[in-house]
């Protein structure tokens, strides 16, 4: 795969035996030699290191401090960043002036200056965004680190060996900290739906700190395969899959991530793009919403499926959007966009799957439950 991107940890895939695949442009691990089954129980038993230094890594900096990074932050995202604790970090998205999502990612107060996470296929798009929208804020392209991500119940006590006051934080703090490693960057948030951390560290020294980790029993090297199907029973969205610009915050149901502040009657309402139609669904609702779905056979249901309200005709009224069996939950899991009066959960629907029509299950998300420590 000679034109694809490397992150840090190449070697380490390769000397583990990884299947290399190629994923947003670098060649990344879909699996070890465990299996992606194995690896996504160990994840949820015990813990697993994920390279995630694919994702783009961005530092805000403007001569007023974090003030002014947020308040300009605020109009290219439905997001309450002015009103974000100081170490403590945000879920939101950036949105067109359709209402539909660009991207989604992390952003962190970290005192003088605002810490972004963005997904790696959006990543150049993402920063152009920025330097091009927001005025008088220096955008740096974090390009010397690597990230990983240590995931699942074991995960506090493998870091605390290494970083003894990580025991101290909760779901989405972030803090610095020193180590043997050098300085670490560390969020206590992950996208598995289990307690963990996202680590970043200074690049030439993210192979030794991903070795340390996994001389750990507990720890064991986890590849896309397995992400993926961590993040669905978590109902968690895949941008490009499940959120695009085609579809709004409220549509995907994640009007939970506007808060109150920013939506109609707050302090500071609307102000970002799209803001006429996504406040007018958060008042209203949308056509349309993102559910989980429960095959009732065997097999998944896969992104594409469409969805029809009967077993035979009709034309279909919604389609999948992700699909994987469920290692944790024993069974095929979906998430997939239905008109709104047929998003109750157990509205049965059916999915067309090689020409026939299975029947479907609309069911409540996450498929199980989060663990993360509040």
């Amino acid at each position: 795969m000679p034109d694809l991107q490397r992150t840090p940890l190449n070697a380490v895939h390769h000397a583990l035996d990884a299947k290399m695949v190629p994923f947003a442009g670098y060649e990344m691990p879909v699996q070890y030699p465990a299996g992606v089954m194995k690896e996504h129980l160990h994840c949820r038993a015990a813990a697993g290191l994920f390279d995630v230094s694919h994702m783009g890594q961005v530092i805000l900096r403007a001569p007023g401090g974090y003030p002014q990074v947020a308040a300009a932050m605020e109009t290219l995202v439905p997001v309450d960043l002015s009103g974000l604790g100081v170490m403590r970090q945000r879920y939101g998205m950036f949105t067109n002036d359709a209402g539909g999502i660009l991207d989604d990612l992390m952003m962190a107060n970290r005192g003088d200056h605002m810490f972004v996470v963005v997904n790696a296929a959006c990543k150049a798009g993402d920063i152009a965004h920025m330097r091009r929208h927001l005025e008088g804020i220096e955008v740096e392209d974090v390009i010397d680190r690597a990230l990983l991500a240590l995931q699942g119940p074991s995960a506090e006590a493998v870091l605390a060996g290494l970083v003894p006051d990580v025991t101290g934080m909760r779901f989405m703090d972030v803090g610095t900290f020193p180590s043997a490693f050098g300085e670490l960057w560390i969020s206590r948030s992950g996208y598995t739906g289990e307690d963990g951390f996202e680590i970043s560290v200074e690049a030439h020294l993210a192979e030794p700190l991903a070795q340390s980790l996994l001389e750990h029993a507990e720890v064991a090297p986890i590849g896309l395969g397995a992400r993926d199907s961590l993040r669905l029973e978590a109902g968690l969205c895949l941008y490009g899959h499940d959120i695009d610009t085609t579809t709004t915050p409220v549509e995907a149901s994640l009007s939970w991530a506007i808060q109150k502040v920013r939506r109609a009657g707050g302090d500071r309402a609307g102000g970002f793009p799209g803001a006429d139609r996504i406040l007018d669904e958060l008042r209203n609702g949308a056509a349309r919403a993102r559910v989980g779905l429960r095959p009732e056979g065997r097999a998944p249901m896969r992104e594409g499926t469409p969805l029809y309200a009967a077993a035979e005709g009709g034309d279909p009224v919604g389609h999948v959007t992700s699909g994987a069996f469920g290692p944790t939950i024993g069974a095929p899991m979906s998430m997939g966009y239905v008109p709104r009066d047929m998003a109750v959960p157990d509205t049965r629907l059916h999915g067309e799957v090689r020409g026939r029509r299975q029947p479907v299950r609309v069911a409540r998300l996450p498929f199980t439950d989060a663990k993360f420590k509040r």
